[in-house]
């Protein structure tokens, strides 16, 4: 037990060095999450200055400004928010975690780390950091489209985490996981959230709106904070994170209407105590076990900032949400954190891992912690060189796909499709699941079924071991066909769906529904491939299992490359049809007309979303600009199909074209692409803060 003194001293300590250092940073215009972690090397154990806090207190004090940072982010998001995105939140999540878990694995084993040891490892980097995204956020001022999905990306990691604990004590303890388990340890974890949000649906709104009525901030301040401590504790006492509870707690609150006023009376609270917990990560930081396992270090961090910015793009983009904010998702959830340090402990105190697995932990979470701010800032510039140097084909496939997704899901729903739909990723997912049985049931049992075969056939001990492994994939051979086809079935199912084909008459909606079922198809082999390598990585040879999903996915990539080419060409058509349709619109209307939306040419070209004609303005900040200067498409996602100058036409732009007064831009992309880019054209929010808003 600690004494007043001494938790008086600690928190004097962290608190004075800490605001010498944000001050200092502010001055050089650095993140202040930077200074709050040199302010806690500074005090911690392992650097020689004679400003020393008790680590314990410190890291007791942390754990409030975990909560509290949870609970503010809570707020921002209502269940309906999180509800909007949890179609690109999960998928994203599981691709990302997947591909990471993969690459921890390797990159453990590469070092002649133990399996055990890999598995840890790819579990450690697989979850990045909801409090540390969190603080950068708030500094950096994003809000929006951007801020729902990758908060809703780490509500789905935090839930991973919970899950891959379970799986890594069970396998560390030597009891195993078997089907049973890992089903009764989902059920537990959906009937806690299931019966938390029905429960507190019906009682926290309401008692928070009639504290309100009170019209005592402190009252309220004093009973949403209670809230917030009791959800967090309640989630601790079923196993769960503390910061998952917290983000609950908030989201229900959020309920009540009054958000916004808990959020102003919470934020000096939280700030001060948030504070604490980057200060608690900087005195974790060992110079001399980052020099000793340097290496290690230096790879993971690699792994983490590149792996993530890949599958966090990959899966953002796939559900339609742009190559911008897939690349600035990316770029923001490349770190880990608190969750990283839990798993390292579990593993450290299971004597599962050695220990030099958590102070790697530990150098890996400080340096992309410091990284993070930066990696947030540069994430619009690095958005639109990757825009820049995409090859045609492929900037017009990235700027229609967000609208054919949106046609997607505001397509009539048909209860047969439906039907169909769920049929198909259930049997998917059962030929996924038999597929890892088989291949994790041969691995484990490969030495008895040899010797019991060698035993009774007489064959060689080599000869029976092989035999054993290619019944086994004769076996396995129909379920890995069984994926690929119900992903194929599933893709076209999905893109009749969006672009119902016709019969009897031209197809005008071939090009982008084939574009379209390839897309989906290389979706749906990634979300169930991922997810079955990362599983059955460690009981296969090095890189069989990644080889043969790399494989269908290059073979699903040529076809789409095929269509991607294919769609060019209809745009190129299609962008002849729309410079006639202005025309004509301009010949019989009034110029003032040209923003009304060209709504025959939705039915007639299929696959082009709703071009929508924009007028450029005498003020307009495009005037005098070419399309590469601009930059429209990177910047809004929305992009320009052709433009109407007098009597001349101009078809499917170039970037060098330059913009004058009167033109009328036909613009194609998701509502939100091009609501933004009239935004742009129209001057009324400059390019330059597109970044932070996105």
């Amino acid at each position: 037990m600690h004494d007043a003194h001494d938790f008086l001293k600690a928190l004097a300590t962290v608190l004075c060095v800490a605001a010498v250092t944000s001050v200092i940073f502010q001055r050089l215009r650095q993140p202040v999450v930077l200074g709050y972690i040199i302010a806690g090397l500074i005090m911690g154990p392992h650097v020689p200055i004679p400003l020393v806090a008790d680590p314990t207190i410190v890291q007791t004090l942390s754990e409030l400004g975990v909560i509290l940072l949870m609970f503010s982010l809570g707020l921002e998001f209502s269940l309906g928010k999180l509800l909007k995105v949890g179609f690109t939140a999960g998928l994203t999540a599981i691709i990302q975690c997947s591909l990471m878990i993969w690459l921890g694995f390797v990159v453990g084993r590469s070092f002649g780390w133990t399996s055990r040891e890999s598995i840890f490892t790819g579990a450690i980097i697989a979850i990045s950091s909801t409090t540390i995204i969190a603080k950068a956020f708030d500094e950096q001022g994003i809000k929006g489209k951007l801020r729902e999905i990758v908060v809703g990306i780490l509500i789905v990691e935090d839930l991973i985490a919970i899950l891959l604990m379970a799986t890594l004590t069970a396998i560390s303890t030597g009891a195993g996981l078997s089907a049973g388990q890992l089903t009764l340890t989902v059920g537990r974890l959906a009937l806690f959230l299931v019966g938390l949000v029905v429960v507190g649906l019906m009682v926290i709104p309401r008692t928070v709106r009639a504290v309100h009525r009170l019209k005592r901030p402190e009252t309220t301040l004093v009973a949403s904070i209670g809230i917030c401590f009791a959800i967090a504790l309640l989630a601790q006492a079923f196993g769960y994170s503390v910061a998952l509870g917290a983000f609950l707690a908030g989201s229900l609150v959020a309920e009540s209407g009054e958000e916004q006023e808990i959020e102003h009376l919470v934020q000096p609270v939280r700030d001060m105590f948030a504070a604490i917990f980057f200060v608690s990560v900087g005195m974790l930081i060992d110079p001399g076990l980052i020099a000793e396992n340097w290496a290690a270090v230096a790879v993971l961090t690699g792994v983490v900032i590149l792996g993530k910015l890949v599958g966090v793009a990959l899966g953002v983009f796939l559900t339609g949400s742009g190559t911008r904010t897939a690349i600035q998702s990316g770029l923001s959830l490349a770190q880990i954190g608190e969750f990283s340090f839990i798993i390292a402990g579990l593993g450290l105190s299971l004597n599962a891992t050695g220990s030099f697995l958590y102070p790697v932990a530990v150098a890996v979470s400080a340096i992309t912690t410091l990284t993070t701010p930066f990696l947030i800032r540069a994430s619009g510039p690095v958005a639109n060189y990757v825009d820049r140097k995409l090859p045609k084909p492929l900037q017009t496939f990235a700027a229609l796909y967000g609208s054919w997704v949106e046609e997607l899901r505001n397509a009539p729903p048909r209860q047969t499709a439906g039907t169909k739909i769920r049929s198909k990723v259930r049997l998917m997912l059962l030929d996924a699941a038999l597929l890892a049985a088989i291949i994790i049931g041969t691995s484990l049992f490969l030495g008895r079924m040899s010797a019991a075969l060698e035993l009774r056939s007489g064959l060689g001990a080599t000869v029976a071991r092989w035999l054993v492994i290619f019944l086994a994939a004769m076996l396995a051979t129909p379920f890995c066909v069984g994926v690929v086809r119900l992903a194929s079935s599933l893709g076209t199912l999905l893109a009749e769906t969006a672009f119902p084909s016709v019969t009897g008459r031209l197809d005008r909606a071939a090009a982008p529904r084939r574009a379209l079922v390839v897309t989906l198809q290389l979706a749906s082999v990634l979300g169930v491939g991922a997810p079955l390598v990362a599983i059955t990585q460690p009981f296969l040879p090095r890189f069989l299992g990644a080889a043969v999903l790399l494989i269908l996915l290059a073979v699903l990539g040529m076809g789409f490359w095929r269509s991607a080419t294919n769609l060019q060409g209809h745009v190129r058509a299609g962008s002849q049809v729309i410079v006639e349709a202005l025309a004509s619109q301009s010949r019989g209307k009034p110029q003032a007309h040209h923003a009304e939306s060209l709504d025959t040419l939705h039915a007639i070209l299929p696959g082009l979303g709703e071009p929508t004609p924009v007028r450029l303005e005498s003020g307009s900040a495009a005037v005098g600009r070419t399309l590469a200067e601009l930059n429209l498409r990177g910047m809004t996602g929305a992009t320009v199909l052709a433009i109407r100058r007098g009597e001349d036409k101009v078809v499917v732009p170039t970037a060098d074209e330059q913009l004058r007064e009167g033109d009328v831009l036909a613009l194609a992309g998701t509502h939100e692409a091009i609501d933004s880019a009239r935004a742009v054209l129209s001057g009324s929010t400059p390019a330059e803060q597109q970044p932070a808003s996105a």
